[in-house]
């Protein structure tokens, strides 16, 4: 290697990353980060100055968050555009934009620009888009919102900017107090969120209440538009109970008096491990809602739960500490490949991760999702390294056998250059009947998403957009009625009601010691005014406001 190629390959690897974003380094900005907890509005001032504002930008960490305030600022009268990854409204009088955080425009200025969950910059996959928008933003006025874990991080990246901060903290509304015994599932009440860490759970407990509540769900695996509406059945009273995973955590205002843990552990991935500070906290925020109820009470269905469920929610959240991840752009991925003199994603993106220098409290990115797609797109000899990187950054679970096959028939017709059409497998005249009818169906989902995500990127190979959409839309309105209809059999096959280790909530799906404890009977609605004292002293709690 000659000392001319060593040069330009160490210029190459030792990257400023503020001068990669030149709208905003020519820009005078300032930057705000509007610090509180859950419920204490400091969202909603955010908000209110970007609908103020002659221009602005919101930037979302779900296509959900996107869609809902697009249609809040036209409800304020603003004009506005919504841009995501997978769609795109367009107005071309408009002078607003949300969108999802990765989709920014680094060379549009504009007067404001809203950051949300800025805490969010600690996720391992997606913390590099964070980091970006707060460095590039081309916005007078940069406001992120977010927790006080994040507040260190905020600040160091500000100081690395050499741009002004002001930080504004805002205090929660209502207060949120922690019960003093556990509620068996068999006596909660309506308004309660009963939080599970699993699809199959959140499931089983819905097949379970639904014999006496009307049940709203929320979970991961369920497409925005799902999630929406399950949330407004319960935030608009048609449903009286809400079972959901960590997914309630972000993002969705609802009328929750009583969130009540199930468990206190969760599957991260890796291992299954005890529920950490920052995570009790941010779902137990969203119990109390202001303007609903006074207070907000925080419980677990177990008595070993609730200790633990207690004990984090009273310990200080983890402070995100440096480096922040960065990712590469294209033009690295470009110039790396030249160096290198290789055409393979998997050699660059090691290479990327392992060598890359910044200036900064950086680093780079996590990879290893990037990296089990590149070692598909690299047998794809013809595959142009920009389309592999492209490709690389598909918004894919390969768990799933469907969109797994369904992503590589997308390579196939990029790798021939082959129009691509759309074609929708599942009946949506009838509706789910099993579990598996309704995980096809959110698959199915999730496969339109890919290819309007590739329609956006590809529009010349995936053509049929507009069929995608709307059958997205006839899909997601077969999830929705199969769980309001409540057709399918949740549960799996023939069980009693509830083991004890159900009747405690920490049950782990093993039926082995299963009783008949009967379950109580569904009460009227007049009946959850006039419940008898002796029945609400069973529980008792710091405050009498259950």
């Amino acid at each position: 290697m000659n000392n001319t190629f060593k040069e330009q390959l160490n210029t190459l690897l030792n990257c400023e990353l503020k001068s990669s974003f030149p709208t905003a380094r020519n820009m005078k900005r300032k930057l705000y980060f509007y610090v509180g907890p859950t419920n204490s509005g400091k969202t909603y001032q955010a908000m209110s100055e970007l609908k103020e504002a002659d221009c602005g930008i919101y930037l979302a960490p779900l296509r959900l968050l996107a869609l809902e305030n697009y249609e809040s600022l036209k409800e304020h009268g603003v004009l506005p555009s919504l841009v995501t990854g997978e769609e795109e409204i367009f107005h071309e009088d408009s002078t607003h934009i949300c969108s999802t955080i990765e989709m920014i425009n680094f060379n549009l200025e504009t007067d404001v620009c809203v950051i949300d969950e800025i805490q969010m910059i600690d996720d391992v996959d997606r913390g590099w888009a964070w980091v970006n928008a707060i460095v590039g933003a081309p916005a007078s006025k940069v406001i992120m919102t977010g927790s006080v874990n994040a507040l260190d991080a905020v600040k160091k990246i500000a100081s690395y900017l050499g741009e002004e901060l002001e930080i504004v903290k805002f205090q929660r509304k209502n207060p949120l107090v922690v019960l003093d015994q556990h509620i068996p599932i068999r006596d909660i009440t309506k308004g309660t969120a009963l939080i599970a860490f699993s699809r199959n759970d959140v499931l089983k407990y819905k097949s379970k209440l639904s014999k006496f509540f009307n049940v709203s769900v929320l979970y991961g695996n369920l497409s925005p538009e799902v999630r929406r509406e399950e949330a407004k059945r319960f935030r608009e009273g048609k449903t009286d109970i809400l079972v959901a995973t960590d997914a309630i955590a972000m993002g969705l205002n609802l009328p929750i008096k009583t969130i009540l843990f199930t468990t206190d552990t969760k599957f991260d991935g890796i291992s299954k491990r005890k529920l950490l500070p920052n995570e009790v906290i941010q779902i137990a925020g969203r119990a109390g809602r202001y303007g609903h109820h006074e207070v907000g009470y925080i419980g677990a269905t177990t008595k070993s739960s609730l200790n633990h469920i207690g004990e984090m929610f009273n310990s200080p959240m983890k402070t995100i500490k440096p480096p922040f991840k960065v990712k590469a752009t294209m033009e690295q991925i470009e110039e790396l490949a030249s160096h290198l003199q290789t055409k393979s994603l998997t050699k660059i993106l090691h290479y990327f991760s392992k060598n890359m220098k910044f200036d900064g409290p950086f680093t780079a990115t996590n990879i290893s999702n990037m990296i089990e797609l590149s070692t598909i797109l690299d047998k794809k000899h013809g595959l142009k390294i920009q389309d592999k990187y492209i490709l690389a950054q598909a918004p894919i679970n390969t768990r799933s056998p469907l969109i797994r096959d369904a992503y590589f028939a997308y390579i196939n017709a990029i790798f021939k250059n082959k129009k691509c059409d759309y074609r929708l497998f599942i009946n949506t005249r009838k509706l789910a009947s099993t579990q598996k009818d309704l995980l096809q169906a959110e698959d199915e989902v999730k496969k339109i998403s890919l290819y309007l995500w590739l329609s956006y990127k590809l529009p010349e190979i995936f053509v049929d957009g507009a069929k995608a959409f709307s059958s997205r839309q006839s899909v997601n309105k077969y999830c929705e009625d199969s769980l309001k209809l409540n057709l399918v059999n949740l549960s799996r096959p023939k069980r009693n009601h509830f083991t004890k280790k159900d009747d405690r909530g920490g049950g782990n799906g093993n039926n082995k010691d299963r009783h008949n404890k009967p379950f109580r009977r569904k009460r009227k609605k007049e009946d959850d005014n006039n419940r008898s004292a002796s029945s609400r002293k069973k529980h008792s709690m710091s405050k009498r406001e259950y």
